[in-house]
């Protein structure tokens, strides 16, 4: 999921590239600069809820989005793998945000980045991943082959082995108290895994592991962005307890850096696989545990968190990672991407009622 949202020039690296299809996307919905100034500066979320109208008549969640669809996918496959050009090909219908998946055949997927900012993902799950699906108790995705740019698609792309079941949503989750434990050993078993070499917290994993603080300026902003919608006080309050937290001084661990519902696959109620690396990188294990809040419910945080060796400073890390990341997710998916602000609205619930009750 990327989410810093408020820097997409930084994506590009033609600033005029950027501009153009900036001002494609608004030309249908202003009239004039003064339009498009009148609604940056109006009433709170005015901007963003204007924003999510731009998106969601061009059927998008980012403005600097590429068209891909099965046409494509086919084009792709006949010109670099034909030994798979005559598989079937399914679009598959899902919420996350930064690639566009296909299914080929039975045991296939495509994966094809939707934005520039996401194509560092491709050379790094290739990489990193076959090395670390060994360690780990659940399966990963196995990359199987990597494309590169052609047929009027300017990135590379990966084709991955297929993995049955659906995603982890509370009522697919026959014994939640079970998945806590299993995420806990997932977490544990991946932190565990000498991080030598392993790529550090950066753009390519939208900064995910970096030290909370970072994310401060951001995250004041999205509390003012949806104020008249949830209670910004409190949010304030939340947030700035959990930066009173002691940084992490320990040295930087394997992280996910997206664990959420749509990142865990269930099979016969129980969980089977993690997929989505994008996040991948090492730094600030806190950063993981925000599943406790965008997943878990109270009683079964208790058994995660005792599964897991775990300090009060990095919990507490760890709930501001929660806190944060819905709270910058929310007002930019709300519109434009339901299933993702769900999960914000979630982990934000979640974190206030923890830190309302919290000792």
């Amino acid at each position: 999921m990327t989410e810093d949202t408020t820097s997409l020039a930084t994506v590009y690296q033609d600033w005029d590239t950027y501009q153009q299809r900036l001002l494609q996307a608004v030309a249908p919905h202003v009239h004039s600069i003064r339009d498009l100034i009148a609604h940056m500066i109006g009433a709170p979320g005015g901007f963003t809820l204007f924003w999510a109208r731009v998106m969601m008549s061009a059927g998008k969640m980012h403005v600097d989005e590429v068209d891909v669809d099965v046409a494509l996918v086919g084009r792709l496959l006949a010109a670099q793998f034909p030994q798979w050009a005559d598989l079937p090909i399914e679009p598959v219908h899902s919420a996350g945000t930064d690639n566009a998946i296909y299914r080929v055949g039975s045991d296939m997927a495509v994966r094809l980045p939707r934005i520039e900012g996401a194509t560092g993902q491709v050379d790094k799950e290739h990489q990193w991943l076959p090395r670390l699906a060994p360690l780990l108790p659940l399966a990963i995705p196995v990359p199987l082959a990597k494309g590169t740019p052609g047929e009027g698609y300017p990135w590379h792309w990966s084709v991955y082995r297929w993995h049955e079941g659906e995603n982890a949503t509370i009522e697919r989750i026959a014994d939640p108290v079970q998945a806590a434990r299993d995420l806990a050993q997932f977490i544990a078993a991946l932190q565990r895994i000498d991080p030598m070499g392993g790529p550090p917290s950066g753009p390519h994993n939208f900064f995910r592991g970096v030290p909370l603080s970072t994310r401060d300026a951001d995250t004041r902003a999205a509390i003012a962005s949806l104020d008249g919608m949830l209670d910004t006080s409190a949010l304030t309050a939340a947030w700035d307890a959990a930066l009173q937290a002691p940084a992490w001084d320990g040295p930087p661990v394997w992280i996910h850096g997206d664990l959420q519902s749509l990142n865990l696959r269930v099979q016969q109620g129980r969980l089977s696989a993690v997929i989505d690396f994008g996040g991948l990188g090492v730094g600030d294990p806190a950063c993981d545990l925000q599943v406790a809040w965008n997943l878990l419910s109270a009683q079964t945080r208790d058994v995660f968190r005792a599964a897991l060796p775990v300090d009060d400073a990095t919990w507490a890390r760890g709930r501001g990672w929660a806190l944060s990341v819905g709270l910058i997710a929310l007002p930019y998916y709300q519109s434009t991407n339901p299933v993702l602000a769900g999960i914000a609205r979630r982990a934000i619930d979640e974190v206030l009622a923890d830190f309302e009750h919290a000792p």
